[in-house]
């Protein structure tokens, strides 16, 4: 991204990435997908190959905290059954004590399961359902928004609510382009951090998390610090103070206590600009790191903190 942000800028930009991953009529987004004239068997060309749901599913397990949230989003919510000791979102999932990254297969098995949704591939749960003969779906974190959009639907093909989860890609598409749109105008593009843990772990603007700031138009303070294979990497204290960062996003908030004030305790940070400032945000953790329908909200809380951002001298 260039030095300057300009409205018509973020507006181009916004409108590139939210007609990405659509295909078909009514510009929806979709998967591969055949399916019978009544809905059902439905084949589905997934991230873990092609699955076979053969009947509406009623007791669906979601050993994925963001497939919980689209499940519910899409109104799947009443066919679920049981979801992992992370999925958090709604209160009133039926969250048990299974894990999504050591499953309990024979624990698994005991709720019947007629659909399993995962987003990671530990031993061999893939095979191991399939020898049982019960569908399931890898949905693996999501590299982008056209991820998000396509996971949605999936879902809604699988579980008979294709309409609802295709109108809610659209509504989020809209209520993020809405967001953009509200955003103040800056001469120069305000510079971030965005702080995993104390250790200075960062994402860069090839990750997920990246691609939402970059979207509000946003410059990563991480960028030139390297390029790894998954975007993340390990800053300094030192090369941090040097960016001097006009807001600090802390991803750490919740999970280790980290504030404004002990931002401002670490040797030489009380002299960087977002400490001084007090653009330092902390975000909640599970928005901040799950890509489903509340990525909406998150881009919303990012959204809001750029309207209190000072201006820098001589603005």
């Amino acid at each position: 991204m260039g030095a300057t942000s300009k409205r018509v800028v973020l507006i181009a930009l916004v409108v590139t990435m939210l007609a990405g991953g659509c295909s078909g009529g009514a510009g929806r987004s979709s998967v591969p997908v055949v399916r019978a004239p009544g809905g059902f068997p439905v084949k589905l060309a997934t991230a873990n190959g092609r699955v076979e749901i053969p009947r509406r599913p009623t007791r669906i397990v979601s050993l994925s905290a963001t497939a919980t949230e689209i499940l519910y989003a899409i109104g799947a919510g009443a066919q679920v059954v049981a979801v992992d000791n992370e999925s958090s979102f709604p209160s009133d999932a039926p969250r048990t004590g299974l894990s999504g990254y050591t499953p309990n297969l024979e624990a698994l098995a005991g709720y019947r399961p007629d659909l399993v949704v995962y987003s990671s591939e530990p031993g061999r749960l893939g095979a191991t359902l399939q020898r049982l003969g019960v569908p399931g779906i890898l949905q693996p974190p999501a590299a982008s928004f056209d991820d998000t959009y396509r996971q949605i639907v999936e879902l809604g093909e699988a579980t008979g609510h294709r309409t609802r989860a295709a109108d809610l890609v659209e509504e989020m598409k809209e209520q993020i382009r809405q967001i953009v749109e509200s955003l103040p105008r800056f001469t120069d593009a305000p510079s971030y951090y965005h702080e995993l843990d104390e250790s200075y772990f960062t994402a860069t603007s090839k990750t997920y998390v990246g691609e939402v700031y970059a979207l509000l138009g946003l410059v990563n303070i991480a960028d030139p610090a390297g390029d790894t294979a998954d975007g993340y990497v390990q800053l300094s204290g030192e090369f941090i103070l040097q960016q001097d960062p006009d807001i600090v996003f802390l991803a750490d908030a919740g999970c280790c206590r980290q504030t404004l004030r002990t931002l401002a305790a670490r040797p030489g940070w009380n002299q960087v600009r977002a400490v001084a400032t007090g653009m330092v945000v902390p975000l909640d953790d599970d928005l901040a790191s799950r890509w489903g329908p509340r990525i909406v909200d998150f881009i919303r809380s990012v959204a809001g903190s750029l309207n209190s951002l000072p201006a820098r001298p001589g603005q």
